[in-house]
């Protein structure tokens, strides 16, 4: 067609859509919808995607520089960001010669010089370091109780700080017994400016809250911000906690600093590579402004020869994403589809008109074409407005929900462009069928309203058979074997399949036009009169089929995980166990385990016995000196322990690891936890083992009372005995940097019991009597309890719980097991309910445009005497053999799809050594046979219900058309 050939189709079609407005909105409203959706995931990605001054200025604030010290006598390799990308070698890694590491002079000065001083003998004369110092996580007061923050020490008077953390609201903090806190935190505790918060242990000197600080990066922190040395050198000085001994090293150590330096210097790349040799990363302005060319930069050329595992479009998530994206869009082509055939059907007169006023097949076609360029053109313009805007209106409510702001509001007009050509795109693909329908209909029949009956094609039904066997073979096997791209294979393949299915469908009309025989008159007539106008029933069935098989798809890979996630999931305890934990927060050290207890015993009634739960420790109280101290746990017997674990990781080649885990029993299968919050070597007595372990024997409080340790894992028993590690706590003093530190280790053999647990258990759980752990030595400490009550109890008391331990002190672990709570059936029932609107939609389109066909059908049913209400009851069952039709077909269709992405995740998921049980659970496929059968019996008949009440039962006789 010419240029001006199109300009008088795109007239023709803008005047048709302005006629027929409700029909134009449905097409305009489909594809609007996934365009405002891409343009509003593209807008909110780009904004968030910072340039590179808004990520200097995130990270360093106003300074030149941020320095960075991971360990002392490490070595680096950085990117011109640190944070992109880097590779660290410890000094523990350091080559040896003699038994002693063969360190560099840049790392034995790192060794024996300290950081800031070593630091300042680095930079360029004139530089200032401004610590930036975080502390460890401390509990501080609120309105009700405690809270865990992380603590942090700046100046925020300085503008230095700018950009990095902003005041918000309120004046920074001046004085020593004055911070700045978080949003999160004055939301949490209930705080307002000008109120006093004191951290535990500062109870008598509590600190004013001045100013509300932000990280815009982090908007999700819960922290306190204070001067230099006014918080984290108090907290170090508590007496009796030992908190200097018992902390990680690191931890509230100065090993960040801020750089200004003078004017006419900088730090360049040479002197960020010098830096990195001494075990410190620089985040340079200069550099990250200007970076270097990736040839200077030598990890890019350590990176450049290691070999990936995969093609970014092999990964999981972006297969799953590629398919769902690209089904989508088949699904909206298909759903309007039927809204362009209506209009061709409707203006078949106007363009039988113009093929006779010497118009080709190719203006006919362009006609209904423009209809698919205005629409699509007006459908993205629409979504592609929507989508912007509501990005501008909902920025900052984006912003909290993401956790970071976004560096500016970015518009990138290649995108955008490319968006709306999907929307064109969408709009032409879904005209096409019904242009070419309408360009090959004769130019008599399309005068004087009558149609063309033309028998199927069997050659197109052939091509529709192959095309859906090949596009699931392609999706299924690329799927498992990884055949090319899988992404392209399983998207590839579930196309194919879902397009052979439509071409299909016109022969398979046909064939469901052989049950008439057997059905009486109303769904006789309205399944031949289906039959017999195969070109306006198809399109109608290839809609319904298309959001049936998006129905079915989603309904099959949620069931499937769903599945997959009951079979791995692992109860914390017995059904209905109340289960109490001291866990991280405040009350970590289980002192205040006595308020926890009457609060959960004061809010649920009818708890029954309590049994309570102590933990053993070696040497030390974990509870004071938290990852430094002793512990005790189980060990397998050496003979059946996997090699892995009896030596040096690191030593280990992968071949060689992978090997053993895939032919070695000792090392197949994963570790399985369990959901409970205490350690695998619990103390208590025998109420505790029938509360938390569901242990109905006897037997196990008696091997209890008795000085035994009850173990349920058989591996674990040899010879009546079971073996304890005994690891000793490390002293940070004692830790010389550089060094590699292995803990001391001893294992003593006890007498043992091995008893059936209620509840599933692997690994080495086990539980001793209090009396044992004293004579073996070991210290204890209150850990939590447990209560098993006769029935659950109710949502309300669970609550009510929750709320009086919250106001105590958070990072209490509390929790009722339920067993599994499947949520996916709430997704799964709106989704088929969707489906549902979408198919009736579609449904009731193609019965509008039959109705409008029947008219002479219907004129001659009442001149022989037919009872009035017989509109009603054809157009009802005209409606409902669509929607059966499509509803068989959109099952076979979505199958495909769900399989192949339950494939892709199963092998994705898979590790050297597992099991075939884990296998099975991990690709696990299942139907959801009562939303499949809802679907296939009650849409048809809701839709034969729906387009009965609608339609007048009126019969206007018609003049017939000679």
């Amino acid at each position: 067609m010419r240029l001006s050939a199109w300009r008088v189709a795109l007239r023709i079609a803008r005047r048709d859509a302005l006629r027929a407005k409700g029909r134009s909105a449905l097409v305009v409203a489909m594809v609007a919808l996934p365009v405002l959706g891409v343009s509003g995931a593209d807008v909110v990605f780009r904004s968030a995607e910072l340039d590179p001054v808004e990520r200097v200025v995130r990270t360093m604030g106003q300074s030149d520089a941020e320095i960075h010290l991971l360990d002392r006598g490490a070595v680096l390799l950085q990117a011109p960001d640190p944070e992109e990308d880097m590779h660290y070698e410890a000094p523990g890694e350091t080559k040896q010669e003699d038994g002693q590491p063969k360190y560099t002079p840049e790392q034995r000065r790192s060794l024996d010089t300290e950081p800031a001083e070593l630091i300042r003998q680095l930079l360029p004369a004139g530089a200032t370091l401004i610590p930036a110092r975080q502390g460890p996580y401390t509990s501080t007061s609120t309105a009700e109780g405690l809270l865990s923050v992380q603590i942090f020490e700046a100046d925020l008077t300085d503008p230095v700080w700018k950009g990095r953390i902003n005041v918000v609201e309120g004046r920074a903090p001046s004085a020593g017994h004055e911070v700045a806190v978080t949003r999160d935190f004055l939301d949490r505790s209930g705080l307002k400016l000008g109120d006093k918060t004191s951290p535990r242990g500062l109870e008598a000197t509590p600190y004013t809250i001045t100013a509300v600080a932000e990280y815009p990066g982090e908007l999700k922190a819960t922290g306190l911000v204070a001067r230099p040395g006014a918080l984290i050198d108090p907290l170090d000085k508590l007496p009796g906690a030992d908190r200097a001994k018992g902390r990680i090293p690191g931890e509230g150590e100065t090993n960040r600093w801020l750089v200004k330096l003078a004017a006419g210097t900088a730090v360049d790349w040479p002197k960020v590579t010098e830096f990195n040799k001494y075990g410190l990363t620089v985040a340079s302005r200069s550099v990250m402004l200007d970076p270097p060319p990736r040839s200077e930069v030598p990890l890019y050329q350590q990176r450049s020869g290691d070999r990936g595992s995969g093609s970014y479009f092999d990964k999981t998530s972006v297969v799953i994403l590629a398919t769902v994206v690209g089904m989508a869009l088949l699904e909206i082509v298909l759903l309007a589809g039927p809204a362009f055939a209506v209009g061709a059907r409707r203006s078949r007169r106007q363009l039988g008109l113009l093929a006779a006023g010497g118009g080709d097949r190719a203006n006919v076609r362009g006609v209904v074409l423009g209809g698919g360029i205005v629409l699509g053109i007006t459908g993205a313009a629409v979504g592609l407005a929507v989508g912007v805007g509501l990005v501008a209106l909902l920025r900052t409510q984006t912003e909290e929900f993401a956790g970071k702001r976004f560096g500016h509001f970015d518009l990138q007009p290649v995108d955008l462009l490319g968006i709306l050509a999907i929307g064109l795109v969408t709009g032409l693909l879904a005209a096409v069928v019904p242009a070419v329908q309408a360009s090959r209909q004769d130019v008599v029949a399309a005068l004087t309203g009558r149609d063309s009956l033309k028998p199927p094609n069997r050659k197109l039904a052939v091509l529709g058979l192959l095309m859906l066997a090949g596009g699931a073979a392609l999706a299924l096997v690329g799927a498992t074997s990884g055949i090319g791209s899988r992404s392209m294979s399983v998207l590839g393949g579930s196309v194919i399949a879902e397009l052979g299915m439509v071409a299909l469908t016109p022969y398979l009309v046909g064939l469901f036009g052989r049950l008439g025989r057997w059905l009486p008159l109303g769904p006789r007539l309205a399944l031949r009169d289906s039959v017999r106008h195969r070109g306006r029933t198809a399109p109608a069935v290839a809609a319904v089929m298309a959001a049936v098989a998006g129905s079915v798809a989603v309904g099959i890979y949620t069931a499937s995980s769903d599945e997959q996630q009951r079979r791995e999931y692992s109860a914390a305890g017995p059904a209905n166990a109340v289960i109490l934990a001291s866990g991280w927060g405040a009350a970590a050290d289980g002192k205040m385990l006595p308020q926890l207890r009457g609060a959960v015993q004061n809010n649920i009634p009818a708890l029954g016995t309590r049994a309570d739960v102590q933990k053993a420790g070696y040497k030390d109280d974990c509870s004071v000196h938290g990852g430094n101290c002793g512990y005790v746990s189980t060990a397998l017997p050496p003979e059946r322990r996997c090699p892995l674990y009896d030596q040096d990781v690191d030593q280990v080649s992968e071949a060689e690891a992978t090997r053993l885990r895939r032919e070695d029993e000792r090392c197949k299968g994963s570790v399985s936890y369990r959901s409970s919050p205490f350690s695998d070597l619990t103390v208590g007595d025998g109420t505790l083992l029938h509360h938390l372990y569901g242990v109905g024997d006897p037997a196990g409080g008696q091997a209890l009372a008795a000085g035994k340790v009850v173990v349920f894992d058989p591996r674990y028993v040899k010879d009546g005995k079971v073996l304890l590690e005994l690891t000793e706590p490390m002293d940070p003093a004692a830790m010389k940097p550089g060094a590699k530190h292995e803990p001391v280790r001893h294992q003593v053999a006890v007498d043992a019991e091995l008893v059936t647990a209620g509840v599933p258990i692997s690994g080495g759980q086990a539980v001793m009597s209090p009396q044992t752990a004293q004579r073996l030595g070991l210290t204890l400490s209150d850990a939590g309890s447990v209560w098993l009550p006769g029935s659950a109890p109710s949502d309300g008391a669970e609550q009510k719980a929750n709320g009086a331990i919250a106001k105590l002190a958070d990072g209490t672990q509390f929790q009722i097991e339920r067993g599994y709570q499947s949520e996916s059936d709430l997704v799964t029932l709106a989704l088929s309910g969707f489906a549902g609107l979408v198919a009736l939609g579609a449904a009731g389109i193609a019965t509008g445009l039959a109705a409008a066909d029947s008219q002479r059908d219907l004129t001659t049913l009442a001149a022989v005497g037919a009872a009035p209400r017989i509109r009603r009851t054809l157009s009802g069952f005209q409606c409902g053999v669509i929607a059966a039709m499509g509803a068989l077909l959109g099952v076979v269709a979505g199958v495909v799809p769900a399989v192949a992405l339950r494939k892709v995740e199963g092998i994705a998921i898979g590790h050297p050594g597992a099991t075939p049980e884990e296998l099975a659970d991990r690709s696990v496929i299942v139907f959801p046979w009562l939303n499949v059968g809802v679907t296939v019996v009650v849409l048809p008949l809701l839709a034969v219900a729906l387009a009965a009440l609608l339609t007048r039962s009126r019969i206007s006789l018609l003049r017939r058309s000679v």
